[in-house]
C-alpha cells in the first residue's frame, strides 16, 4: 500500500529513529571492540610489465590473489582490487600466488609486503626496528612478474646458522654456503635462529646466503629477537624491519607453504624470557589463508620450535593450531631448534585427532651444535650435532602432493647418509660379542634398517638402540679429558639419546681377514639410506 502525503513525517521520524539506532550499534561495537576504530588499506595487485614497482596505465590487475593484514585474508576483485581493516602497527602483504615471484632484492630477500608503523620503532630497543612510516598511503599496490613454476620442483632448508660474530659467518660461507652456489633449488629457508642475539650481523649473513643466488625466506627465532623490548609486540622490530612480518604465506607450484611466529617473548618483574606462543591474531591468519587454500593441495608449515617440544601452557593454542591443519588431506610440517635432526610422526598421543599421524620434521642445524668443537683443517668447528649427525642442511623434493627429504652433511658427498661405528680389529674368537651401530641421520621412525658383512652375505634385521651416538660421545670424553679450561674451543654440548641410531653383532664363526659391513635403511616411502665400513678380524 502507498503511504499519502499525511503519512510522510511519521515515516521520516522512523527513519531517523533507525538511522539513530544504527549509529548507536556502531558506536558500541567501536568502543567494544575497537573493530571500527581502525584505518582502511587499499590497493591493487599488478602485473608489473616495465619492472618500476609502480602501477602504471595498461598493466595488468590481476584477480584472485590474496592479501593479508595478518588476521584478514581477503582477495583481490575483477579490478585487482582488494581493502583491509588496519592498526596502527601492520604488516600488510601480498600470498604470492602460482606462477608469479614477488619483488626480491639484491639478496634474494622477497619483498612481498608494506610495513604500517607510523611513528616508527620505539627508540629504546637495543637494535635498531623499523623508521616511521607516516601516513598511510592512499592505495599501498602490489607488483609480481610472471615466472614459470613446474610441479616438480627442490627447496633448500636451514636450520639454525646461529652466528655469534662474523668469525662464525664465514664458517657458514666456507662450511655449507659455497656448495650451494648456483644451486637449481626453487627458493631456500632458514628455520629460525638466523643470528645467535646480535641482531647487528642480519645484513652481512644475508650477504653470505644471497650468494647462492635464489630467493630466501626467513622464520623468525627466539636468537632473532629484541631482547630490550619489554613485550612480545615490540620483540619483533628489527626482524620486521630486516625480513617484514614474522609470519605469512606463499604458494609455489601447487604447494601452499606458510610461515609461523611461534616465539612469544614476556616480562615477569624483572625476568625477561621467551617460550613457545602463538597469539589468537596469527591463528585467525593461518585459519583465513587456509580456507582459501583447496583440499588437494599440499601445505607446508615451517616454524621455530618444533610441535613435539611444546609446553602444558602452549596446548590450548596448539590444540586450535593442530584443528586447523587436521582439515588438511596434506599437510607436513618443518622445525629447527633443538640442533639435532630428527623425522617424527605426530599422533593421538600428543593431540593430533587427523586420519593420520602427522609428519614433522626437526631440522639439521647448519652451526650443528652451536659451532663447537675441535676445529678441522680449515679453522672451522667440526660441530657435530648431540645426535651424531654432522652439521649440513636439507634438500624436500616436491611433486604435486609428493615429496621427499635429502640430508646434506657439510663438505660431504651426497651419499653420506650411514655412519658405522665399529671396533677396527676384532679378535676371531670375540666376533660374537662385538657391537657395532649404524647412526642413520635422515631415518624416519620406522625405517627398516638391516646389515650384512660383505656383498654375498644375507641382509640381517639391525636393533634400534636408545644410546648416544658413540662417535659424539668419545668426542665428549676426550673434552672431559683434557679438561674445560685447558680447551681451546668451544666445548660440546651434553649427548643426546640418538633417535636414529641400530646396534647389531658381528656373529660367530668370522673367518680371519678384512671385512666389509654394508648398512642399508628404508624409511617407509621408499627412500633407501646407505653406508659401508671396512673392518678386520684377527
Amino acid at each position: 500500500m502507498h503511504s499519502s502525503h499525511h503519512d510522510q513525517p511519521q515515516l521520516v521520524c522512523k527513519q531517523a529513529i533507525s538511522a539513530m539506532a544504527k549509529i548507536a550499534m556502531i558506536w558500541l561495537l567501536v568502543n567494544s571492540t575497537g573493530v571500527f576504530a581502525q584505518d582502511i588499506v587499499r590497493g591493487v595487485v599488478f602485473e608489473d610489465s616495465n619492472g618500476n614497482g609502480i602501477l602504471d596505465s595498461g598493466e595488468k590487475k590481476l584477480s584472485g590473489v590474496e592479501v593479508s593484514n595478518g588476521r584478514e585474508v581477503v582477495s583481490t576483485n575483477n579490478n585487482g582490487e582488494y581493502s583491509l581493516p588496519l592498526s596502527a602497527d601492520a604488516n600488510i602483504f601480498v600470498v604470492k600466488p602460482t606462477g608469479y615471484k614477488t619483488p626480491i632484492d639484491e639478496n634474494g630477500i622477497p619483498r612481498f609486503y608494506y610495513t604500517h608503523k607510523p611513528g616508527g620503532s620505539p627508540s629504546n630497543l637495543q637494535f635498531p626496528g623499523v623508521e616511521p612510516t607516516g601516513p598511510l598511503p592512499s592505495a599501498v599496490n602490489f607488483p609480481l612478474y610472471p615466472v614459470a613454476e613446474p610441479t616438480a620442483f627442490d627447496v633448500l632448508f636451514f636450520g639454525d646458522p646461529q652466528p655469534r660474530d662474523q668469525k662464525e659467518i664465514d664458517y657458514i660461507a666456507h662450511d655449507v654456503v659455497e656448495e650451494l652456489i648456483g644451486s637449481k633449488a626453487a627458493f631456500g629457508v632458514t628455520l629460525g635462529d638466523i643470528l645467535f642475539d646480535d641482531l647487528s650481523l642480519f645484513d652481512s649473513l644475508n650477504r653470505t646466503i644471497g650468494k647462492i643466488g635464489i630467493p630466501w625466506y626467513n622464520v623468525i627465532g627466539n636468537h632473532d629477537i629484541n631482547f630490550a623490548s619489554d613485550d612480545d609486540e615490540m620483540s619483533d622490530e628489527t626482524f620486521e624491519r630486516v625480513y617484514g612480518p614474522p609470519y605469512y604465506s606463499f604458494d609455489y607450484g601447487t604447494v601452499h607453504f606458510v610461515v609461523i611466529d611461534d616465539i612469544h617473548w614476556m616480562k615477569d618483574g624483572d625476568r625477561k624470557f621467551y617460550r613457545t606462543g602463538l597469539s589468537d591474531r596469527q591463528l585467525d591468519f593461518v585459519e583465513n589463508d587456509l580456507r582459501l587454500v583447496e583440499q588437494n593441495r599440499l601445505v607446508v608449515v615451517m616454524m621455530h620450535i618444533p610441535f613435539v617440544r611444546s609446553t602444558p601452557w602452549l596446548e590450548p593454542k596448539r590444540e586450535r593450531l593442530f584443528r586447523i591443519l587436521e582439515s588438511r588431506e596434506h599437510c607436513i610440517s618443518l622445525a629447527g631448534h633443538t640442533h639435532h635432526h630428527e623425522q617424527t610422526m605426530i599422533s593421538e598421543a600428543d593431540g593430533w585427532k587427523g586420519p593420520r599421524p602427522h609428519h614433522h620434521i626437526i631440522n639439521v642445524t647448519v652451526s650443528g651444535s652451536w659451532w663447537s668443537g675441535k676445529p678441522d683443517e680449515e679453522g672451522i668447528p667440526h660441530t657435530l650435532c648431540a645426535d651424531g649427525t654432522p652439521n649440513g642442511h636439507t634438500i624436500m623434493h616436491f611433486d604435486g602432493t609428493k615429496y621427499l627429504l635429502e640430508y646434506r652433511a657439510a663438505k660431504r658427498p651426497p651419499e653420506y647418509q650411514v655412519r658405522i661405528t665399529a671396533p677396527e680389529v676384532v679378535a676371531a674368537e670375540k666376533t660374537g660379542t662385538a657391537i657395532f651401530h649404524a647412526n642413520v641421520f635422515n631415518a624416519m621412525p620406522s625405517a627398516r634398517v638391516e646389515w650384512r658383512l660383505n656383498e654375498t652375505s644375507e641382509w640381517n634385521l639391525m636393533e634400534k638402540d636408545a644410546s648416544p651416538d658413540p662417535v659424539f660421545q668419545t668426542l665428549v670424553n676426550e673434552e672431559l679429558a683434557i679438561g674445560e679450561k685447558s680447551l681451546t674451543w668451544r666445548k660440546l654440548p651434553k649427548p643426546l639419546i640418538c633417535p636414529h641410531l641400530w646396534k647389531a653383532s658381528l656373529g660367530d664363526n668370522l673367518p680371519g681377514g678384512t671385512h666389509t659391513i654394508y648398512v642399508r635403511a628404508t624409511n617407509p616411502n621408499g627412500q633407501e639410506l646407505t653406508g659401508s665400513r671396512i673392518i678386520r678380524v684377527e
